[in-house]
């Protein structure tokens, strides 16, 4: 169920409460992406509950493929696997077995790869990806779909769209027969669907008309920030965004920067994941209320400061800089840990200023500030 509390005269931006199984989401939110029922960068569920995470996100293709979606079923569902109490949102595997198999064939029944880990041969359609999702049991499925490149021709992409949401609405038939059966891990669980038709304004207002027809729990703009400009990116939303039900909660997958964020805010976009924060942790490069630093640099050699120090995550609270970056000179495993702890903890804290704003009116002054300074290595 969504529930907007404010809807801003400034821009489409939106203020809501989303609820489910596992708890009630505040929106606009970030979710944190634990790919394979992990942070990369050595983050538990107790860190998540630390750094303020709302929602977890894991993939339905890299935990199909290991441990395997039966097991995690035995275990008691994903919440149980990994000790995650709160909501969770799974990606079908559409985008990683487009993005990730060498080897593909995409018929009307579905897609037919290999692993990437193991190389052995791998059917998914519709219903195979509700069945894993369902034998996870996370809150939301997303729908199966055709991640479509970009730049693509107009009648590949025709024929694209057209696929997936015929892959809708067998979806949809899917989730509801597998939450109907005995012992389904979560019955709760609930089905957003995904528009796509790359950078075609009118497709993609067609495919969001047809898919809204269906009446699902959410929607997500999918296909974007993999390869079209920023203004393209923008634009797309504002087209899409006029024809997403306002009663639904709008989800811009894979995006995207602290400034995109504000931004898609702006444009009425409700859900964001984006595995930037984690991987560029990973690597040093640090989000701060200032910019963004490469915390690797030799002028931090002798800085006793906090990563930033309008931060309060458990990192800025204790450490220095001069210690981070010594700890990824020495390439120490811990440096990894707390930059993506920062980094998370970051994001987290970016949503709930936003949230923060709306509520107070402000949102527009908020956006002004920082839409570009965020974005900004220093």
């Amino acid at each position: 169920m969504f529930e907007l509390i404010k809807i801003k005269t400034q821009g489409n931006a939106r203020r809501g409460e989303f609820t489910c199984p596992h708890g009630t989401v505040q929106t606009p939110v970030f979710m944190n992406v634990g790919t394979q029922a992990a942070i990369k960068g050595a983050l538990s569920a107790e860190d998540l509950e630390t750094i303020h995470c709302q929602v977890e996100l894991s993939n339905t293709y890299h935990l199909h493929v290991r441990p395997g979606d039966v097991l995690i079923r035995e275990q008691g569902g994903l919440h149980k696997f990994m000790t995650w109490n709160g909501p969770i949102l799974t990606d079908s595997g559409g985008f990683q077995i487009f993005s990730l198999a060498q080897l593909r064939k995409i018929k009307e029944e579905g897609v037919s790869f290999n692993s990437h880990v193991d190389g052995r041969h791998i059917f998914m359609g519709p219903e195979e990806s509700m069945r894993i999702q369902s034998n996870l049991g996370s809150d939301i499925a997303m729908a199966f779909d055709e991640c479509i490149q970009i730049p693509s021709p107009r009648p590949y992409v025709e024929q694209s769209i057209d696929r997936t949401y015929r892959w809708l609405v067998r979806c949809k038939n899917a989730l509801e027969q597998y939450n109907a059966e005995p012992g389904a891990v979560n019955p709760g669980q609930v089905l957003f669907g995904i528009n796509q038709g790359a950078v075609y304004h009118d497709l993609r207002i067609e495919h969001m008309k047809r898919i809204a027809e269906l009446e699902l729990a959410g929607y997500a703009i999918g296909g974007l920030a993999v390869g079209e400009s920023t203004q393209e990116m923008y634009e797309t939303i504002e087209a899409v965004e006029a024809h997403m039900p306002k009663n639904k909660p709008r989800y811009l997958m894979g995006v995207g920067t602290p400034g995109n964020i504000i931004e898609a805010v702006y444009r009425g976009i409700d859900f964001f994941d984006c595995v930037m924060p984690a991987r560029n942790g990973r690597h040093g490069h640090l989000f701060t209320w200032s910019g963004i630093i490469n915390i690797k640099n030799a002028k931090y050699e002798h800085d006793d400061g906090p990563i930033d120090p309008f931060c309060d995550c458990p990192v800025c609270r204790r450490y220095s800089k001069a210690y981070l970056r010594h700890l990824f000179k020495a390439e120490e495993m811990l440096a990894m840990r707390f930059a993506v702890m920062h980094n998370l903890h970051f994001y987290n804290t970016l949503l709930q200023r936003i949230r923060d704003v709306l509520e107070a009116g402000n949102f527009e002054d908020f956006r002004r500030q920082y839409a570009a300074v965020l974005d900004t290595r220093i």
